[in-house]
């Protein structure tokens, strides 16, 4: 299972600022009297208390706000010439093809926007499942990464044991509900930045692997060398 920013290419250039930026219009607006958006002090303090409570700013909105999922993913992921903002390294195509076993794509990105991505870069065929923030759902309810209801839920769907998956992600707290769960992990590293989707600071400057990670790797083009960490 691969996550897609950060992990498959690099949000943190381009993407992931023009992304933030939406949130903060959108979040202004919900937020607002009607008139006058709210500050961007108001706005900061939502997004980071949403973004730790929940592990997604969508649900705190969701929950305390009224809002419509769809419509969230689809103005705050609405990004004016998208591909020309997509950085990747080149040989992902050739390595997806060349990794055994079956590919699952991860992502708390809508649909739309993963589709974008994956197709600019020429992986779309390579997955055998895209499962976006939309299909996300357990009795109901929306369950993003890091939710280990999801991860369970996923794996009576695909008829998959955790011991026979491996996360591959950016996130360590979604690689620890992975590892929680008996699943494999390896964590890539190299687009990781002060700052993340939610505009918070990263906790780790040093990037120090922890417990629950099997295999830290600067890009996914250095997995076949750590498979046999992996399995």
């Amino acid at each position: 299972m691969f996550d897609l920013d950060n992990t498959l290419h690099n949000a943190s250039h381009a993407i992931f600022p023009a992304i933030v930026a939406n949130m903060n219009l959108y979040i202004a607006r919900v937020l607002g009297d009607g008139i006058t958006p709210a500050s961007d002090a108001v706005v900061d303090a939502a997004r980071t208390q949403y973004w730790r409570r929940y592990g997604a700013t969508l649900l705190g909105l969701v929950k305390h706000h009224n809002v419509q999922a769809a419509h969230f993913l689809h103005e705050t992921h609405s990004i004016e010439d998208l591909a020309s903002l997509i950085r990747a390294e080149r040989g992902l195509r050739q390595l997806l093809r060349r990794l055994p076993g079956r590919k699952i794509l991860l992502t708390n990105a809508p649909h739309r926007y993963a589709t974008q991505v994956l197709r600019h870069l020429g992986l779309h065929r390579l997955f055998g499942h895209q499962v976006a923030v939309e299909a996300m759902t357990v009795n109901r309810q929306l369950r993003p990464k890091p939710s280990k209801l999801l991860l369970r839920k996923l794996m009576r769907m695909h008829r998959l044991r955790p011991a026979n998956c491996i996360l591959v992600e950016d996130t360590l707290v979604n690689l620890r509900s992975a590892h929680a769960l008996g699943m494999h992990t390896a964590w890539v590293t190299q687009y990781l930045t002060l700052r993340d989707t939610a505009g918070l600071a990263h906790p780790q400057k040093r990037l120090i692997r922890p417990a629950y990670v099997d295999v830290k790797v600067k890009s996914v083009r250095n997995l076949p060398a750590r498979l046999h960490r992996l399995r």
